[in-house]
């Protein structure tokens, strides 16, 4: 009988290693993380998903080593995407489309904010925006997100883009408000926390673009086309690692404040807790699925000034199969449970 105890043992135990310590294929070792880089084009809370998923260790989770790379605008970031320096790309919809319009193998595949989470922002002495007629507003760069929603809000107010208000590109968001200081520009298209830094020095906030309700794929995820047909699993991996990051966003307000001041270069409480309502709690998605309607008013926007942007197919510019299947698999459920 002891014989047969200590057989029991034994087995148990061996049992218990094989379980622990899963045994590789012969030859094999445990695969290292893959090593890539992402960049992210402005200072705002819009951008926050990749700076989670690295602090929490959510990349390495998903077996990835990231590197996070600051860009001014969306239009540096694309241009390191289509050399090859960076692999994923947190921008607007509106670089990518046009980007893809102009040949590049360029493609959306997720959308992480579907409106434009902006406001038209105004030196003091403006009270009314019909008063910017002649005057300039101040944008980061041409072909962004922060240039369509200066020509939607201006539009919104009879006011006609470049011809009643000068558009002026800053070069960065951040440099938007120092210019309105300076008076260089009078108003500016602005998104948090330089809304709230605004607001604290007394500007006006002469529209919210989000209130006007307009589906538009304002900030998500793109690559390259080449990278998911060549290596799907990455792909899979990277938006695998953002999906859990804004979860994890959504359920871990200090975390993600102290995340978010880190990478915004501030430790102001007011500017982090109206980030973090504004972009977790209030417009990233837990299901960042690209749509149709948004890129379709992405096309619309840009037919203005690229007659290539007309009777395009929405589908074209955006592959939603890899947040799809995360969502049909329950992995997207299960991370709010």
């Amino acid at each position: 009988m002891r014989w047969k105890s200590q057989t029991v043992t034994w087995i148990l135990i061996c049992l218990g290693l094989i379980f622990v310590f899963p045994p590789h294929p012969e030859g094999a070792e445990p695969s290292a993380p893959r090593k890539i880089r992402v960049v992210f084009t402005s200072l705002s809370g819009s951008q926050a998903p990749p700076w989670i998923a690295r602090e929490a260790g959510i990349f390495r989770k998903h077996g990835l080593e990231v590197e996070v790379i600051a860009m001014p605008s969306g239009v540096e970031g694309m241009n390191a995407l289509i050399a090859g320096e960076v692999q994923f790309l947190q921008i607007a919809g509106g670089t990518t489309v046009s980007a893809a319009l102009g040949g590049a193998d360029v493609i959306v595949i997720a959308t992480t904010i579907g409106t434009f989470v902006q406001n038209l922002v105004a030196r003091p002495e403006i009270e009314k925006a019909e008063q910017l007629r002649g005057k300039s507003v101040g944008i980061s760069r041409f072909g962004t997100s922060i240039d369509t929603g200066a020509r939607l809000a201006l539009r919104h107010f009879g006011l006609e883009p470049e011809k009643d208000v000068a558009i002026v590109q800053m070069g960065a968001i951040e440099s938007i408000v120092p210019a309105m200081q300076g008076n260089r520009v009078q108003a500016g298209i602005l998104s948090y926390p330089a809304i709230t830094r605004a607001k604290k020095l007394g500007y006006r906030i002469l529209l919210d673009i989000a209130s006007l309700g307009i589906p538009y794929a304002s900030t998500g995820v793109t690559t390259r086309a080449k990278l998911i047909r060549d290596d799907p699993d990455l792909v899979r991996r990277y938006v695998s690692a953002q999906v859990e990051a804004i979860a994890r966003m959504k359920r871990d307000k200090n975390f993600t404040m102290g995340v978010m001041g880190k990478y915004l270069r501030t430790s102001d409480p007011e500017l982090l807790s109206e980030s973090y309502e504004i972009y977790a709690q209030k417009y990233l998605m837990k299901v960042p699925l690209p749509t149709v309607e948004a890129v379709k008013s992405v096309l619309e926007e840009l037919a203005d000034r690229n007659p290539k942007a007309k009777d395009q197919d929405p589908k074209r510019f955006f592959d939603d199969s890899f947040v799809r299947q995360l969502e049909t698999s329950g992995f997207i459920d299960n991370l709010y449970r």
